[in-house]
């Protein structure tokens, strides 16, 4: 997602597996099952394991045949996923799961909104998987976002969402506007301040019933993620009202709106997908996650007409990405560890890179050819993996508070107003402020 993030579509490619020397070693992790019992533990009388796997959206396992290549390379245990396609709703019923200590899956994600709150207030429900995992396998940013202050380490990373643009190729062309990648990054070289520019532009002759970008709100979670601070501080204060960065997403979101430039769609909703599917969006803020969700319900219809430059300005940027946990909990903690263990390795996140687009965390990963010398043919054959891996590397540590995500999704939905309902931008920052006040303190 994350965004939150409702990954709902990845594109379709072959997935090939290059495995691991992966053992059934014992793994020590920390940790207890509610039952030894057989009638209990998801174990038959034949010793058959069934994991769970609770996520939101769809995290490309599925997509790159990954379950059933563990359960090939372990015949006794069967992997089946439990995903929910809005992380907004997934995430209530897990809190409410790890309260009661019940209901939970042997293996549950969880979103980078969210980690920080579940490393402060939770971290005593998780598995220590630093017993399991090699932290500085991940960039280290990353490793950092699921790593108590003793050193427990709630989460192994997935992926990341290093940011692009994403364009229409043919209605820039349409529009007198640069198509090449290189030309469109150099539009775009000062940063989110050049990309409104370059909307201006594509105003004057933009083709009938076509918008520059999706949505302001994107474009503001783009801004604000290129920053260090963003919503907290270090010492843990909540500063989105004296943010830099987001007073920046806000006056540069608040003027697309006054000038035009966005279509006021909130995105992963229908009229998103819908108006993907009708072509009538010419370009918008990119993490590596979005292009999955572009060729998806853009289509056959679009192919090699979209295309991915760099993201506006010089500073790397992140937007997204997710965890995988075990709950100490859960019935197969030891079997759930090195299931995470083997789902996060080098090798699998490339095959999820290449089935689902979704961009490893792993820092392995970048040298395996399925990464290093990746292309997106429906974006032009864009080098992705070029693309994504220099601006992974260096990324800052974004500080992250506990309610991240809430002060994000509430900022995020009154851009959508001031799009979609003409809310005045003082009122609707008032409206967000109050919002954020009740839930924080």
């Amino acid at each position: 997602m994350r965004i939150t993030r409702t990954v709902a579509g990845r594109s379709r490619r072959a997935a090939v597996l290059a495995t691991t020397g992966l053992t059934a070693t014992a793994l020590l992790l920390t940790g207890c099952s509610d039952s030894d019992s057989s009638d209990d533990t998801g174990s038959d009388a034949n010793g058959q394991i069934t994991l769970t796997v609770a996520d939101f959206g769809q995290f490309g396992y599925k997509e790159a045949g990954l379950f059933a290549k563990y359960h090939e390379l372990h015949p006794n245990i069967t992997v089946k996923e439990n995903a929910t396609a809005d992380e907004k709703v997934y995430y209530p019923k897990f809190l409410q799961q790890l309260n009661t200590g019940s209901g939970l899956a042997d293996v549950q994600g969880i979103e980078v909104g969210r980690v920080k709150e579940l490393v402060d207030t939770k971290a005593d429900a998780f598995a220590d998987l630093s017993t399991v995992i090699d932290a500085d396998q991940w960039v280290g940013w990353k490793a950092l976002q699921a790593t108590t202050d003793e050193g427990k380490v709630i989460g192994a990373g997935t992926d990341i969402g290093p940011m692009s643009l994403c364009y229409r190729r043919d209605l820039f062309e349409q529009a007198g506007l640069p198509t090449d990648r290189a030309e469109v990054a150099k539009k775009v070289a000062g940063g989110w301040e050049d990309y409104l520019k370059l909307g201006e532009e594509y105003n004057k002759k933009a083709p009938k019933g076509t918008f520059f970008m999706d949505s302001a709100s994107a474009m503001y979670n783009g801004v604000v993620s290129s920053n260090e601070e963003q919503y907290y501080s270090k010492d843990g204060k909540a500063i989105y009202k004296e943010s830099a960065g987001v007073k920046k997403g806000w006056d540069l979101a608040t003027e697309a709106v006054d000038k035009k430039l966005t279509q006021g769609l909130a995105q992963f909703t229908p009229p998103w997908q819908a108006a993907l599917r009708k072509g009538s969006i010419a370009s918008m803020a990119c993490p590596a996650w979005m292009a999955a969700q572009i060729s998806t319900y853009s289509g056959d219809a679009f192919k090699g007409k979209w295309d991915i430059a760099r993201t506006p300005g010089t500073t790397a940027a992140n937007w997204g990405g997710s965890f995988l946990s075990v709950p100490a909990k859960g019935k197969h903690v030891k079997e759930a560890g090195e299931l995470v263990k083997w789902l996060t390795a080098p090798e699998q996140q490339a095959a999820v890179f290449k089935a689902a687009g979704l961009f490893p965390s792993n820092k392995g990963a970048y040298d395996l050819a399925d990464v290093k010398s990746a292309k997106l043919e429906y974006f032009n054959n864009a080098p992705i993996g070029e693309i994504y891996a220099e601006e992974a590397t260096s990324i800052p540590a974004a500080v992250l508070g506990p309610k991240d995500g809430i002060i994000k999704d509430s900022i995020s939905t009154q851009i959508n107003n001031m799009e979609q309902r003409g809310t005045d931008p003082d009122k609707a920052w008032d409206a967000a402020t109050k919002a954020i006040d009740k839930v924080i303190g």
